[in-house]
């Protein structure tokens, strides 16, 4: 298992996270113990779970699972999903804040937690009131680390630039949905990330299922499958090419002798601002399937193929943009030599 630096902080964590949304739903506490336990094993450190996962039930196994062994576990978890039926029951606000971290904490049988994201856009309350709340929570050692997910680049750049100007805690790490068939943040946020040293762990790097094998090219319902069982599968946000980008994976995945699920994590693992991949399961047996994506990589003409049948067509400003370098270079006049 390979472990990598959460943005510019000293965190390492796996580059497999354990995510935890079947946990009380499809996975009951037995099951997602030894699925706790076969991810131990292979080496991940990582859990991602949230408030909202079954209303809490997530949290609360993970937090039961993990007792005796919480120094070995770096916890990620989120706040913002309604939790209640109160005015105040969701959101960024500073009281929700304060309720949900509290919440989040009796749950998971810890004093702390590692990384905690808020989870949604909340257009209704001011980012520095969100900010400064989290910052708070950092002080007080509640929360080591912070961080954000689903957030356009324009409203990330603006809370980074409003705790460092303020001097709060800045945000480690940057949590999108990211895979072969999803690659819309290459174009704006995955730059803000790498400028300003924010980590990128992603979920649904197999698109939903999509990717991962149970599907063939045409198909957007299979049976036993989240799609068929009212978990909505992300095919809106999929490139208008996917079904040709699924069935490149499944020739790659007989060339190479491994799973449609290990090729697509994998190529999503090897991208250079790639901190982690979230991966779910309903079971110990299909995550430790998953869990062998770990400790190898694709060929590099493997990769460039990949790349290549994926890539998105590049948008306006980009598309107006990107040959603007050359026509600079090409309007520069060099002296002739003199003889």
């Amino acid at each position: 298992m390979e472990y990598r630096r959460v943005g510019r902080s000293g965190l390492k964590v796996s580059e497999i996270c354990l995510g935890t949304m079947t946990f009380g739903r499809g996975a009951d506490e037995a099951e997602a113990g030894r699925m706790v336990s076969a991810a131990m094993d292979a080496g991940v450190n990582f859990f991602d779970t949230a408030d909202g996962y079954n209303n809490g039930a997530a949290e609360d196994m993970l937090g039961n699972i993990l007792k005796g062994r919480r120094r070995d576990a770096v916890i990620a978890t989120k706040f913002f999903n309604p939790m209640g039926g109160g005015p105040n029951d969701s959101g960024m606000s500073r009281l929700h804040i304060k309720n949900a971290v509290e919440d989040s904490l009796r749950r998971l049988k810890t004093d702390y937690i590692d990384l905690y994201y808020i989870h949604h856009v909340d257009i209704q309350t001011p980012l520095e009131e969100m900010l400064r709340a989290l910052d708070d929570l950092v002080r007080q050692g509640k929360v080591l680390y912070t961080a954000c997910s689903n957030y356009e680049a324009w409203r990330l750049m603006e809370a980074l630039w409003i705790s460092d100007s303020r001097g709060w805690t800045r945000f480690d790490c940057y949590q999108p949905q990211y895979s072969l068939v999803v690659r819309d943040i290459e174009q704006e946020l995955v730059p803000v990330c790498e400028l300003k040293g924010l980590g990128v762990v992603v979920w649904s790097p197999m698109a939903g299922g999509f990717l991962a094998g149970r599907y063939k090219p045409g198909e957007r319902q299979v049976q036993g499958a989240r799609s068929a069982e009212g978990w909505s599968l992300p095919d809106r946000f999929f490139i208008a090419n996917c079904d040709e980008v699924l069935q490149a994976v499944l020739d790659t995945a007989r060339e190479l002798n491994r799973s449609p699920a290990q090729i697509a994590l994998r190529w999503v693992l090897d991208q250079p601002f790639i901190t982690a991949g979230i991966v779910g399961a309903r079971n110990a047996a299909q995550l430790r399937e998953t869990l062998a994506t770990a400790g190898w990589r694709l060929p590099a003409e493997v990769r460039s193929q990949l790349d290549k049948v994926s890539a998105l067509p590049h948008r306006y400003p980009r598309s107006f943009e990107d040959s603007m370098h050359e026509r600079r270079n090409a309007a520069v006049r060099r002296a002739p030599k003199q003889s």
